[in-house]
């Protein structure tokens, strides 16, 4: 309990001067050549160029994208590693690197400090953050962020999957689709950010400040 504890405290005294931060998922088994790796490199060195501190699992494939973009651009690259038997080995594109032993104390993390998540093609880890955003957002236990899923043609069969099955059996409202934003350019995926803050600002209300401290 102790160790969950200091867990928690230092991850939070490291990160808390990183925002704005956008949060960035992606398969760990992607390999450099591939286009979601270029794709994700260049979301992030562009998020990093437009000011915003860009987080990453802290790992291989599409997490070292997001991290080496961020790292080459103007920004902070942070990476929150987990300890696991396999998969997980730290990039070395991070400015500030912070590693887990438990899952639950890096996902808080995650969400604690971005102001939106922009989820790459990837796996079940990815579809779990994905999934764990869109359930806070929706039970409003952390402010409404731009959750914005990148490549269509990859998430298509999901959205077709939430819209036919979900909403039609009563599972969500039809008002929950609006929580997910489909893009497929780097620059639509700055313009989303931007265009979700431009009239609220970044900073969390009191509200939104308190709900936090409750996750």
């Amino acid at each position: 309990m102790f160790a969950i504890i200091a867990e928690f405290a230092e991850a939070t005294e490291r990160l808390n001067g990183i925002r704005p931060a956008v949060s960035i998922f992606g398969s760990a088994r992607t390999p450099p050549e591939h286009p979601y790796y270029q794709l994700t490199e260049e979301i992030a060195r562009q998020l990093s160029d437009a000011g915003f501190t860009v987080i990453s699992g802290g790992g291989p494939g599409l997490m070292e994208a997001a991290n080496k973009g961020a790292y080459h651009g103007r920004s902070l690259s942070v990476g929150l590693n987990i300890q696991l038997p396999h998969e997980q080995q730290s990039n070395a594109y991070q400015d500030v690197s912070q590693t887990f032993r438990h899952f639950f104390a890096r996902k808080v993390m995650f969400v604690k400090f971005a102001s939106a998540y922009v989820v790459m093609p990837g796996g079940y880890g990815t579809l779990d953050e994905l999934m764990e955003a869109l359930t806070l957002v929706q039970t409003r236990m952390i402010r409404r962020m731009p959750i914005i899923l990148v490549h269509s043609a990859y998430w298509s069969g999901l959205m077709d999957w939430i819209r036919g099955t979900l909403v039609s059996e009563k599972m969500i409202d039809p008002a929950d689709i609006d929580l997910i934003q489909v893009v497929d350019r780097p620059e639509e995926v700055v313009k989303a950010i931007f265009d979700h803050y431009e009239k609220r600002g970044f900073e969390p209300s009191a509200r939104e400040r308190e709900a936090h401290l409750n996750l």
